[in-house]
């Protein structure tokens, strides 16, 4: 009895544990003009699971996977529309070719760091592999987002394995998320603080649908913070271009994940996708020429999925109009602006690989600055 006892207590000291922090509507920062969500969170899109696997270890390891399930059926039989904006390409993306082809995505979406992207996609087609449903599946398009830590994590040490994809898949759940320092934003920085996993929604008034609108991003890019329209940054003398005649810090990219039970079709999915790159660029991202920032925008309702196997030669569906699509645009900018916000708030500092740190964000500074002008409620 006593051996295995020792090794649970070896295995616990190697990892750092991270507190959840308030969250931005926590200080009163009410970001937008649309109501949130039950939870504020990508999970308040029926349906919608979130697993995560992280890793905080001594030896320079802070990485992790983030998992997203966007219903509870078999995903492959029963694929959804889907879109993906690129807003810089300077990322390793898998499956983009495929879902711009079709329309649809037919497995999870994994994120996790840039040099895992090949481990997770043999996760995810094991993970489609395991159902009975999917025996004669010869062909999967599986699709991971990444963005680089190798600054705080030791990026080349590859600690990432398929069994850690097929865990975050397993734990995905309904229900309030982790944030900051967790999941595949465990080693990610953001405008110069701590980055990582941020989440928020929005839902549409009834009269126009009642639809909800969740993102959940994984930050890890830089620019000149701004928090509810407030040059944070400037106001902390912190920011990409703070030495302006020195050279700067390359950035480091952002993942977007757009979820909504709206239903739009693949062609409208690919605006909205866009739409969320300006809640980016209200935080004071500005998609530089070294980050990768994908969007990645689907939607979950049951009415507009594709099945895998039908005997029909027809699809029907009915999708909103192009009229009718303005309020999800505000909608995903705003949910977007908020998860990045979000994210920094969440997070805590770092001491990493080769004893690299980088700071959180200091809430009661930023706070102060707020009501300086007047942006807290």
């Amino acid at each position: 009895m006593n051996k295995p006892l020792l090794l649970v207590i070896c295995i616990l000291s190697n990892f750092t544990i991270f507190a959840q922090k308030k969250r931005a509507r926590d200080y009163g920062i009410e970001i937008g003009v649309l109501r949130t969500g039950k939870l504020n969170a990508i999970t308040d899109v029926s349906g919608v699971k979130v697993g995560q696997v992280t890793f905080h270890q001594t030896d320079g390891v802070h990485t992790g996977v983030t998992a997203i399930l966007p219903h509870d059926k078999n995903i492959f039989q029963y694929k959804i529309p889907a879109a993906i904006h690129i807003g810089n390409g300077f990322g390793k993306l898998a499956g983009y070719s495929q879902v711009e082809e079709l329309g649809n995505i037919e497995t999870p979406i994994i994120l996790t760091n840039t040099l895992s992207v090949p481990e997770a996609s043999a996760g995810i087609i094991d993970y489609i592999f395991q159902s009975p449903e999917n025996k004669d599946v010869r062909s999967v398009n599986p699709i991971v987002g990444e963005t680089n830590d190798g600054g705080l994590n030791d990026i080349r040490k590859r600690f990432i394995t398929k069994e850690h994809v097929l865990e975050a898949l397993e734990k995905a759940q309904t229900g309030a998320l982790e944030e900051g320092n967790v999941g595949a934003g465990a080693g990610t920085v953001c405008f110069g603080f701590k980055g990582g996993i941020g989440t928020s929604s929005r839902v549409l008034p009834k009269s126009k649908g009642g639809y909800t609108v969740g993102v959940l991003v994984q930050s890890n890019f830089g620019g000149v913070l701004q928090v509810n329209g407030v040059p944070v940054g400037i106001e902390l003398k912190k920011h990409k271009f703070i030495k302006i005649d020195e050279a700067y810090k390359d950035d480091g990219s952002c993942m977007i994940v757009v979820l909504t039970d709206a239903p739009l079709s693949a062609k409208n999915l690919k605006r909205l996708a866009t739409r969320a790159m300006l809640g980016l660029s209200r935080t004071g991202g500005m998609a530089a020429n070294g980050s990768g920032d994908y969007v990645i925008a689907a939607s979950t309702t049951e009415d507009l999925r594709i099945v895998h196997n039908s005997d029909s030669m027809f699809e029907t569906f009915k999708v909103l109009r192009n009229n009718d699509l303005d309020l999800l645009f505000e909608a995903v900018i705003e949910a977007t602006e908020e998860a990045i916000i979000n994210s920094l708030f969440a997070a805590e500092t770092v001491t990493g690989f080769e004893n690299t740190k980088i700071e959180a964000l200091p809430i009661d500074k930023t706070i102060e600055i707020l009501k300086k002008y007047n942006r807290v409620k």
